[in-house]
């Protein structure tokens, strides 16, 4: 048995996984268990890779995943950043990620869904393929469905091919864990599943106050006030989908910002006066009704 050829500082410093790991931690708000997991699988990858130095032969640990959690809580950039990893590590072959959908994989007639679900494994492979709310492959109450179809060929190609393709299937956890007691060989595919948490009022406001930065845009102090108040409301409303809805929400108030400026065509405007959120542009936000 020979010795270690590099250290983990070296297998670090070749592959730039850390630049990754860093680039996600101040991409993403929060999220603290998440980003301590995907920290876990990557220190799993670095000492798979020094055992292969020093001779050990193992497996290839399984790396297929589930990312459960709501809409908005970044599962789809957490997974690109997955993709990234596994490349630079050389676990995958090109670190490019297909996302994916049912309607992407799923065909409406006798013959069509096997040609989808192949050409799509063809585009991931040597990659990572993110299929979202992947509960809706299964669907028994449909006699006439063909998702079943699709679920039997993704199987085989995560068992014969995982040295070449990892899959991530994403959604709510319930309908997940429904899901996986209906298709126990996908569930023991799966040997990794995180689980990402809705963010607080704090992270929210603190991811407004970023994507409102990248775009050269900012809340006067009462209007920071106004979208707190805003931010409390929406939270307790269905269907709110994080910081994909904070997103939307601040469309809406630029739009109501760009209408407040536009009514007064005379009047003189500086950057201060373009930058500038107003209470106005939140409060008259249906939420609030």
């Amino acid at each position: 048995m020979s010795e270690a050829l590099l250290s983990i500082a070296d297998v670090l410093a070749d592959s730039q996984v850390e630049s990754v790991l860093q680039e996600l931690d101040s991409e993403l708000v929060g999220l603290k268990p998440v980003k301590s997991r995907i920290k876990d699988i990557a220190a799993l990858l670095v000492i798979d890779k020094l055992r292969a130095q020093c001779g050990l032969s193992s497996t290839q640990p399984s790396l297929h995943m589930c990312f459960t959690g709501n809409p908005g809580t970044g599962k789809t950039t957490v997974a690109q950043r997955m993709a990234q990893i596994l490349y630079r590590l050389g676990y995958v072959r090109k670190g490019h990620l297909v996302s994916v959908t049912r309607d992407d994989l799923v065909g409406q007639y006798i013959g069509h869904t096997a040609p989808k679900t192949k050409e799509i494994l063809k585009k991931a492979m040597g990659g990572v393929l993110f299929i979202d709310e992947a509960y809706y492959l299964y669907r028994p109450e449909n006699e006439r469905d063909y998702g079943q179809e699709a679920i039997e060929i993704l199987l085989q190609v995560m068992e014969n091919q995982r040295d070449d393709l990892v899959v991530i299937l994403a959604g709510y956890q319930d309908r997940m864990n429904t899901f996986f007691k209906s298709n126990p060989g996908m569930s023991s595919r799966i040997a990794h599943h995180i689980e990402f948490p809705d963010y607080g009022e704090e992270d929210l406001m603190f991811i407004a106050r970023k994507m409102l930065e990248t775009q050269a845009y900012e809340f006067s102090p009462e209007a920071e006030v106004a979208f707190e108040r805003y931010v409390g409301l929406r939270k307790q409303q269905p269907h709110f989908a994080n910081a994909r809805s904070i997103r939307n929400a601040l469309e809406r108030t630029r739009l109501r910002q760009a209408s407040r400026l536009f009514s007064e065509p005379n009047k003189k405007l500086g950057q201060k006066e373009l930058m500038t959120l107003l209470p106005e542009d939140i409060l008259s936000s249906r939420v609030f009704n």
